[in-house]
């Protein structure tokens, strides 16, 4: 347990570097962005959140290394941007599981009822 913290802190310490890197338009955008995703219901798993700010890291880099402006990488609207990038990553997270439990307990509840009549 203690050596997956260990690494999944290096990971995340080598993502705020690679943060750092980018240019300052670039930084704050992904830095707007990851602080969006702790307060959205998403990935909740170390595992899962790491690949997603990895992820979110090469966009960035991507973008600034080929000089696409930050408008073009998140588009009109930030917070669908966030969401929808959030949406590719459901595994692990809290809301997709309590999502999933909702579905079955009204099915369950709709066939007892078909059930009783």
């Amino acid at each position: 347990m203690a050596a997956k913290w260990i690494q999944h802190k290096r990971r995340y310490r080598e993502y705020k570097a690679r943060a750092e890197r980018l240019p300052a338009s670039y930084r704050t955008a992904i830095d707007a962005v990851e602080r969006y995703t702790h307060y959205f219901p998403g990935p909740g798993t170390g595992e899962s959140v790491l690949a997603m700010l990895e992820d979110l890291i090469d966009l960035f880099e991507q973008s600034a290394a080929s000089g696409t402006p930050v408008r073009e990488v998140v588009g009109p609207d930030p917070v669908e941007f966030a969401e929808e990038f959030l949406r590719n990553y459901p595994q692990g997270s809290w809301i997709s599981r309590e999502r999933e439990r909702l579905a079955r307990a009204i099915e369950r509840a709709a066939g007892e009822q078909e059930g009783a009549v």
